[in-house]
């Protein structure tokens, strides 16, 4: 078909448009699908490759074939696409052209071809469109891969949202362009793509919590310096103004000309790690301040921490024993507990409050209680024991007081009722009428109960807060008041002589049980156990010593010593040894016990 006069001078621009050719013989060897429309949008000229792009060889100037060649137009979804809504027919209709516009080309038998469109819109001196020319090529390769890429980024982006982790992507110039929920959770914000720069908080400290310009922050860094950062730390505070430590690794990408492109960085919230550091930190402080002492060993019993405690307690600074063996702790008689220990620490038991001796650095036992519990590694294997000990030397002295103080009551008891059978056998040999016998018992025993009183320990005398302060001689009178009744000689049963010494604090008590345990064995036994018996209490000083000897007389002759020592006299020998710090002796003479208690003046006098 033989272009008409207007379609000549179309050709006429488009041979202008297209660099002048002139000659449309060059059109046939463009690698590219180029073809001409009029204003109708009726084909006026086509190339070979744009047929070929068709799959078919539209007729010039044939109204079935206006504004493409193509059998059918589809958009990049596959939608159909009508030719008068074709790239070509908006260009003629607009008077506008376009570049790289995509639509697919769907051929006679079937197979599409994603195109690559620019369109040129011509138009004469008056500016009236005159027709277009329409440059198009095959790219399919191009799509598929750009699909194929968008795929992937896609499937990278599904996994990056997955991760418990926060990640998000800049450009080169550090715009966000991505980031997954994780960054945002920790952020408390959701920042704008293509905006925000750096970072996508509200606002960034470092540590100390001095505030952090986003373009000083670690993306930042690694972006102007093109290096990747490890593990900085700073805060990101929420709108709310919640502060999250975090520490960041971001890394810069290059493409394949070494060219920065971007970066991706990954926040990790380091919250439990802070709270582990500070409670950490406290149990440390806590251990190191206890008064046990808290000790941990290995599997195989060496030593590996020891806090100010286990100092105190054993005597040995903590680096003179990590490292070492704890069994230099234990006695050499005790050295087998420790292999037993470690045996059952191994199955993972508990030993509480085991009571048990350890040993000094200067050699001194020490009764303790010991509670050893395993300790587990991140993947709960047992790996070592702690061991935490209480000295309980205190509470061992205070059960044995307990226990001596039972038994002496058990044993004041007995002398108790003993030494009232004794005044009432008394009373009832010089009694003449039971009046009187009744008048002297009851003095007697009033007496027995003044004594008996001044036997008490302060802290058992309710009715005063102060100590008890008194004479020797006072002191003996009182005990001995119960047998102040005149000898049947006409002689007084007990005779005190020598110089008297003023007694204070626990002397009195000491005293008291002692002169009481004298008095009471005398009723039972000696001397007062008899009507003729007497007693003759001497007291002497010689230097810072002070002597008192109970010489009896006129009872009971004394066949042996006896071969048992009973409770009374263990008590006396505690007494005279451990509170008082003197010393005592006895001489069991046939005509009479013989007592000499020999103390410092000043322990006696010490209040």
């Amino acid at each position: 078909m033989k272009p008409s006069a207007d379609q000549t001078e179309i050709l006429k621009l488009a041979g202008d448009t297209l660099d002048d050719v002139g000659n449309y013989a060059l059109l046939e060897l463009l690698p590219v699908g180029v073809y001409v429309c009029d204003r109708d949008g009726l084909i006026i000229r086509y190339n070979r490759a744009a047929a070929e792009l068709w799959g078919r060889s539209p007729r010039i100037g044939d109204p079935a074939d206006r504004f493409c060649g193509s059998w059918r137009l589809r958009y990049l979804n596959g939608t159909y696409v009508p030719h008068i809504e074709c790239p070509m027919a908006v260009a003629l209709a607009t008077g506008e052209g376009m570049r790289d516009g995509e639509i697919v080309v769907e051929r006679p038998d079937g197979s599409r071809v994603v195109a690559l469109v620019s369109i040129e819109v011509l138009k004469n001196a008056d500016g009236e469109v005159t027709g277009a020319i329409n440059v198009f090529r095959d790219n399919t390769e191009q799509y598929n891969l750009r699909i194929a890429l968008g795929e992937r980024k896609r499937e990278f982006e599904s996994i990056l949202q997955a991760l418990p982790a926060a990640i998000y992507t800049t450009d080169a110039e550090g715009r966000i362009t991505f980031y997954n929920e994780a960054a945002a959770e920790l952020w408390g914000v959701r920042p704008e793509l293509g905006k925000s720069e750096f970072c996508g908080s509200w606002k960034l400290y470092w540590p100390d919590g001095t505030f952090l310009p986003h373009d000083e922050c670690p993306m930042a860094m690694a972006l102007k310096e093109k290096r990747p950062i490890s593990g900085m730390e700073a805060a990101a505070e929420r709108p709310d103004g919640e502060r999250i430590p975090f520490l960041a690794f971001p890394t810069p990408l290059f493409d394949t000309a070494g060219e920065l492109t971007g970066a991706v960085n990954m926040l990790m919230d380091i919250r439990g790690r802070k709270i582990a550091d500070e409670t950490a930190q406290q149990l440390a402080a806590i251990v190191e301040s206890s008064d046990d002492a808290i000790l941990s060993k290995d599997l195989n019993g060496i030593i590996t921490s020891w806090n100010n405690g286990a100092e105190r307690l054993y005597g040995y600074k903590a680096h003179e024993v990590i490292g070492q063996p704890v069994t230099i702790l234990i006695p050499e008689d005790r050295q087998d507990e420790e292999p037993q220990i470690l045996a059952r620490i191994r199955r993972g038991d508990r030993i509480d409050h085991y009571e048990t001796i350890r040993q000094h650095k200067d050699g001194t036992l020490i009764d303790i209680s010991l509670t050893v519990s395993p300790l587990r590694d991140e993947q709960g294997r047992i790996v070592g024991a702690s061991k935490i000990a209480r000295n309980i030397t205190e509470r061992r002295l205070a059960e044995e007081q307990q226990r001596l103080l039972l038994r002496e009551m058990n044993h004041r008891v007995k002398n108790l009722f003993t030494l009232s059978s004794s005044l009432v056998t008394l009373c009832a040999r010089s009694a003449a009428s039971t009046e009187e016998l009744v008048s002297g018992v009851r003095e007697r025993f009033a007496a027995l109960a003044q004594a008996h009183t001044l036997t008490l320990p302060p802290t058992w005398n309710v009715a005063s807060d102060e100590g008890q302060t008194t004479t020797l001689h006072t002191l003996i009178r009182s005990i001995l008041l119960p047998f102040e009744k005149k000898a049947g000689d006409g002689e007084p049963r007990a005779v005190i002589t020598g110089p008297d010494l003023p007694l204070g604090g626990s002397a009195v008590t000491n005293f008291a049980l002692l002169l009481h345990e004298f008095a009471t064995n005398a009723a039972k036994y000696g001397a007062l156990s008899v009507p003729d018996g007497h007693v003759h209490i001497a007291c002497s000083e010689d230097g810072d010593q002070f002597a008192l000897t109970w010489r009896e007389s006129g009872g009971p002759p004394i066949e042996r010593e006896p071969a048992d020592e009973g409770f009374g006299t263990l008590l006396t020998r505690a007494t005279v040894k451990g509170s008082l710090g003197g010393r005592i002796t006895r001489d069991w003479a046939p005509e009479g016990l013989v007592i000499v208690l020999s103390v410092a003046r000043d322990q006696a006098m010490a209040r």
